[in-house]
């Protein structure tokens, strides 16, 4: 209600977005008009969604406070989309930063969530960061603004209410500036962090080159690192659903046997004699047909075009030209398996394609990701390295089939 009233005096357009999320019965609904009640009286476009918050929780296997938050923000999204607003505004306060980074202290956050609250965060803004929770209540006194109290922050059923009514209050016990010495501690932290995220994008740039199917980081860029590459590691991958104890494990076998691999929730690494290479996982490759007249189809992380032509382009190594009348449709696409075997092109005698792949020298993460086109159970084409003697054009052919494969795994 402060915030609302202070954009009001600084003559900066809004509009106001409520959420009720069903969850204090008639408290709720009496939220939700006294703020109704306010952009009347002062012409504030309101917008209003009710949420079954209990249910979504149930759904998704998360905490109501998560769920309320995944709620909110996707409806925020939505309504800065659809009315044409610029950013939204959030009245988070100092008290509410300092909670923020207790609970991120004691479930072993890294440096990024030790610095609380940012007042920015791309479109989301938070104006009212340098004040404290007390220092807002003083003004809204004085200034004869109304305001509700959600009275499920009197409990401490809730983690965020338990540091509010446990912790702090011992803590301002030690410190009675508690709010203005953490805030300096954290204008230090964020300092720091700028210098961090500095040296991690040139480290990024020396060290690691994404590829549209993969990832490959370099062994030598832990080299200089005794004890940091695995917050370093976990940094550069936490997003691919690697945890930091995952990443300790990776980092400590460096040096070990190549071809050892790990798992994480999206994607896989593998540790190659040289580098580590973070592939999607390949869990969805599973074969898929293509019928005649289909122009493209995919399988894992490639996307195959298929057309027809009389033309002879010349094959190469993601590109295949065979002779229309020699396959028959459906063809199968499917990831290579141990025992497949085909006539390489310029040869009349079969060869393994695990041997193939030997002699081409693909590495373990990449074997995983090889694939075939298979016309009525015979390889027409190891995918991206080796098309089959019995399906080349040849002077006689008078119509031909492209395959063309790219990579979409971004």
């Amino acid at each position: 209600m402060v915030m609302m009233q202070l954009f009001g005096e600084a003559g900066i357009p809004i509009g106001v977005a409520h959420c009720n999320f069903q969850l204090r019965g008639n408290e709720s609904d009496e939220d939700e008009q006294f703020v109704r009640s306010y952009c009347e009286k002062f012409n504030l476009p309101f917008f209003l969604r009710r949420f079954e918050t209990q249910k979504y929780a149930q759904e998704n296997g998360i905490s109501i406070q998560m769920a309320a938050r995944e709620l909110r923000y996707a409806w925020f999204d939505e309504l800065m989309e659809l009315e044409f607003f610029d950013r939204v505004a959030t009245a988070h306060h100092i008290n509410d930063s300092i909670e923020t980074i207790l609970l991120n202290w004691v479930n072993g956050s890294s440096l990024d969530g030790l610095t609380g609250i940012p007042v920015m965060n791309g479109k989301i803004v938070r104006p009212l960061l340098f004040a404290t929770r007390s220092e807002l209540e003083l003004y809204a006194q004085e200034s004869e603004i109304n305001w509700r109290t959600d009275t499920s922050n009197n409990t401490t059923d809730y983690q965020r209410n338990f540091i509010r009514h446990k912790i702090t209050p011992l803590l301002r016990e030690l410190n009675p500036s508690l709010e203005r010495t953490i805030q300096r501690g954290i204008d230090k932290l964020t300092a720091e962090k700028e210098f961090l995220d500095h040296f991690f994008k040139k480290w990024k740039n020396d060290f690691v080159t994404h590829f549209p199917d993969k990832m490959i980081i370099q062994k030598k860029a832990f080299n200089h690192f005794h004890h940091g590459g695995a917050s370093l590691l976990y940094r550069l991958i936490n997003h691919l659903g690697f945890n930091y104890d995952v990443c300790v494990s990776i980092v400590d076998a460096l040096n070990g046997q190549s071809g050892k691999k790990f798992i994480g929730a999206a994607h896989d690494l593998i540790i190659d004699r040289d580098e580590l290479i973070i592939f999607p996982k390949v869990d969805f490759w599973k074969k898929v047909d293509v019928e005649e007249g289909q122009h493209q189809v995919l399988l894992g992380s490639w996307n195959m075009e298929i057309a027809e032509g009389d033309d002879l382009i010349t094959s190469d190594k993601f590109r295949a030209v065979v002779d229309a009348g020699k396959i028959k449709f459906p063809l199968t696409w499917r990831p290579w398996q141990p025992g497949d075997v085909f006539y390489p092109l310029g040869m009349d005698h079969r060869k393994k394609v695990s041997d193939l792949l030997i002699d081409e020298k693909v590495s373990v993460a990449d074997k995983s990701r090889v694939t075939v086109l298979e016309s009525d159970g015979q390889i027409i084409w190891v995918v991206g390295h080796r098309l089959d003697n019995r399906y080349k054009v040849s002077p006689e052919t008078r119509k031909v089939i492209r395959f063309l494969v790219t990579p979409y795994f971004a």
